[in-house]
């Protein structure tokens, strides 16, 4: 899979990043016109070259979403982005009560991304490693599933500290490299995999059940967080509102196209939520 190149370094103070987004400065901030070959979405970043990564096919719990800043359980939420951190060189991270962080040891961390593309938000989704690159920064190189094994983003979802988010973007020899570290991490009960409720049912009462108790896929809590913000619906209701979002995607499984996250979420009486898919038998259709 080919793949831009950019060599720079990790400096996060200011910032709040969690588990699946954290900043990066390029050495050279010319090279963030690259991506995408110049004709998809541009990155958005700084005048000295500080942008924002979007970690390609991780989700990890969130630790403060929407205008509200709803979070989901935090022990998980603040594992993946301790462990992010930690992975790219961070021993010592200060911060405020908000979560913005104050200093860090060391100031900043070399490393490289590697990138096809940026989300509407302008972030660039990466695949993001520390230390020294496998490559020349500004050119694309070849991503096989030894240089994947080696970014952070192979090392979360191996650990079970975030939950996979595939989309058509990703080539399929790296999609399936990734599926079998969450499958290992499932296996062995690894970080959140133990307290999963994606699929087999969470009890759903109301906001405070998302915040503090269930452990579930980001894209299905933010989905339910949507809802719950427009009022007091029966929750028998959000299959027809996730119809209204209209995710588009695939089932990997059967091959199945669908659009709207109610063909593989089902709401009993009883006020349980879950899908009838793993979060990796699902293929998102780029935003």
């Amino acid at each position: 899979m080919p793949m831009l190149l950019i060599k720079g370094f990790y400096d996060v103070k200011g910032s709040q990043p969690d588990g699946d987004t954290v900043h990066f400065t390029a050495d050279d901030p010319s090279e963030w016109s690259l991506v995408g070959g110049g004709l998809g979405r541009a990155v958005e970043h700084s005048a000295v070259g500080r942008a924002k990564l979007r970690l390609d096919a991780v989700d990890a719990l969130e630790t403060h979403y929407g205008a509200n800043r709803v979070h989901q359980p935090l022990h998980f939420a603040h594992a993946a982005r301790d462990e992010l951190l930690s992975r790219l060189g961070f021993t010592d991270v200060q911060r405020r009560p908000d979560e913005s962080v104050t200093a860090t040891t060391p100031e900043a961390v070399p490393g490289f991304v590697l990138t096809r593309g940026a989300d509407v938000h302008g972030r660039c989704i990466a695949l993001a490693g520390g230390g020294t690159p496998p490559g020349t920064s500004g050119l694309e190189i070849d991503v096989d599933t030894t240089v994947l094994r080696t970014t952070v983003n192979h090392h979360l979802l191996s650990t079970g500290l975030v939950y996979p988010t595939f989309y058509r973007s990703l080539f399929t020899s790296l999609r399936v490299e990734m599926a079998g570290a969450v499958k290992d991490a499932r296996d062995a009960g690894r970080g959140l995999w133990t307290s999963d409720a994606t699929t087999t049912g969470a009890k759903i009462t109301g906001l405070s059940s998302l915040t503090d108790d269930v452990v579930i896929l980001p894209k299905l809590f933010r989905r339910l967080v949507d809802y719950f913000q427009l009022g007091t619906m029966p929750l028998a209701c959000f299959p027809a509102f996730l119809a209204g979002v209209g995710d588009r995607f695939s089932v990997l499984s059967t091959g199945e196209r669908c659009r709207g996250m109610h063909r593989v979420v089902e709401v009993t009486n009883g006020g349980t939520v879950k899908m009838t898919h793993p979060p990796e038998d699902m293929l998102f259709e780029d935003a």
